[in-house]
C-alpha cells in the first residue's frame, strides 16, 4: 500500500517528476546506505527478534505519521523522512527473513519454500497491497496509511507463531573480528564466486530498472495515462499478479525449461515492462508488460535464493544477502533518481526507453555466466554439505 499511497501523497504536493520520484528513492535508499551493516547485525543476533523489532519500528512510524496528517498538512521533507525510516526497517526485516529459511527448511524442500515465501511477498506486496492502496486512497489517504500500520501490527503477531531458535550460531560466542572486517568478509565471499558475483551485477541493472519504473509510474499513470487512483491500483496489481503466477508455476517452469531459462525469462519480462510505457499509454499493454515483469521477477528471485542457500554457509547468509542486496536493491534509488532527472529533461517516454535499453544489456552476460556447468557446480556444493 505504501508503494501506492506515499507517491500519491507526493503528487498532491508537487508536480515535479524528480520530487515525486524522490519518494520512491527514500524507500529504497537505505539498501544502499545500511545494507552491509545490517548484514553483520543479522549474522550476530536472533533473526526472529530482529524481525519483531523492524515491525515495531514500522508500527510506531505509521502511527505518528497518521497523527500528523490528521492535525495538518504534510510537508515533503516529512514524507521523505517517513520513507527513510520505513526503508531502514525493510532492510532489517527482509535480510533477517531471507536468512531464516535455511534454519527452518531442509535443503530438498527449499525451492518449494522459497516459492511460497516469494509468492506470499508478491501477493501482499505487489497484488493485494497496491489494489487496496488505490481503493483506500480514493476514500481517504489517512485510512490507507492506518490500514498499513495495522498490517504491520498483524505481522508482529504472526511472528509469535514462528517457534524455534534462529540465531546464526549454536553457542553464545561473540565474533572476534571487527564490524568492518565482517563486512569485508561477506562482500569478499560474494565477489570470489563467479556465479554469485555475476548474478548480483546483473540484478543491479534489473533492479535499477525496477526502481525507475516504480518511481515514475505514479506520475505517468496519473498525468499521462490519466488513470484514477483505483485504476492505478489495478495497474500495479498486474505486476503483483504476474509475481503470484510466477511463484505458483516456478517448479513447473524449472522442470519444463530448466532453471537457467526460467531465470532468463526475467530479463525479457523487465525489457517488456520498461518498453511498454515508452511506446504506448494503452492500459492493457502497459498492464500486460507489468504482469510479465512481475512473473519474471519472481522466477528470478526463487531460483537465486535457492542457489545462494545451496552455496553460502548458514553463518554467512546475513552478510551475503546484505552484500547481494546492496548491489541489487541499492541500485533502485539510483534508478529512481536517474529516471526522475531524465524525465525532467527529455520526457517520460524517453526515460522509460533508456531503461528498456539498459535491461537488454544483461542478456549477453547472463548467457556467458549462468551456464549449465555453473548451476551444476552449485548443486554439487550443496550435496557435499
Amino acid at each position: 500500500m505504501l508503494k501506492v499511497v506515499l507517491p500519491l501523497i507526493a503528487t498532491g504536493i508537487t508536480d515535479s517528476p524528480a520530487l515525486v520520484a524522490a519518494v520512491a528513492l527514500t524507500l529504497s535508499l537505505p539498501w544502499l546506505l545500511t545494507a552491509l551493516h545490517v548484514g553483520v547485525l543479522v549474522d550476530r543476533f536472533d533473526r526472529r527478534r530482529l524481525l519483531l523489532l523492524a515491525n515495531l519500528t514500522r508500527v510506531v512510524t505509521m502511527t505518528a505519521f497518521v497523527a500528523v496528517m490528521l492535525f495538518g498538512s504534510v510537508p515533503l521533507p516529512l514524507l521523505y523522512g517517513v520513507g527513510l525510516v520505513l526503508g531502514v526497517a525493510e532492510v532489517v526485516a527482509m535480510t533477517s527473513a531471507a536468512a531464516i529459511v535455511p534454519s527452518a527448511v531442509a535443503p530438498r524442500a527449499r525451492e518449494r519454500a522459497n516459492a511460497w515465501v516469494a509468492g506470499a511477498e508478491t501477493a501482499c506486496g505487489e497484488f493485494t497491497g497496491p489494489f487496496l492502496g488505490g481503493v483506500l486512497a480514493a476514500i481517504g489517504v489517512g485510512l490507507a496509511l492506518g490500514a498499513t500500520g495495522a498490517a504491520y501490527a498483524v505481522g508482529m503477531l504472526v511472528l509469535l507463531f514462528l517457534v524455534g531458535r534462529f540465531a546464526p550460531r549454536t553457542g553464545d560466542e561473540r565474533p572476534v573480528t571487527s564490524v568492518h572486517a565482517r563486512i569485508v568478509e561477506g562482500v569478499a565471499y560474494l565477489w570470489r564466486n563467479r556465479l554469485l558475483r555475476g548474478l548480483a551485477l546483473m540484478l543491479t541493472v534489473l533492479s535499477g530498472c525496477w526502481g525507475a519504473w516504480l518511481a515514475l509510474m505514479p506520475l505517468f499513470a496519473t498525468a499521462v495515462m490519466d488513470l484514477s487512483p483505483q485504476e492505478y491500483g489495478v495497474l500495479m496489481s498486474a505486476l503483483g499478479a504476474g509475481g503470484i503466477v510466477g511463484a505458483l508455476s516456478v517448479r513447473w517452469v524449472n522442470r519444463f525449461l530448466g532453471r537457467r531459462w526460467a531465470m532468463f525469462a526475467d530479463l525479457l519480462g523487465t525489457v517488456a515492462m520498461m518498453a511498454a510505457p515508452a511506446l504506448t499509454t494503452n492500459m492493457v499493454i502497459v498492464s500486460t508488460a507489468a504482469f510479465l515483469g512481475g512473473m519474471g521477477g519472481t522466477l528470478w528471485t526463487v531460483n537465486v535464493r535457492t542457489i545462494s542457500q545451496r552455496v553460502v554457509p548458514r553463518e554467512m547468509l546475513g552478510r551475503y544477502n546484505a552484500a547481494a542486496r546492496l548491489f541489487s536493491w541499492g541500485a533502485m534509488p539510483i534508478g529512481a533518481a536517474l529516471v526522475g532527472v531524465l524525465a525532467e529533461f527529455v520526457g517520460i517516454p524517453l526515460a522509460f526507453a533508456f531503461f528498456a535499453l539498459a535491461a537488454t544489456t544483461t542478456v549477453v552476460p547472463f548467457l556467458r555466466i549462468v551456464t549449465p556447468t555453473a548451476l551444476d557446480a552449485s548443486a554439487e556444493v550443496a550435496a557435499a554439505r
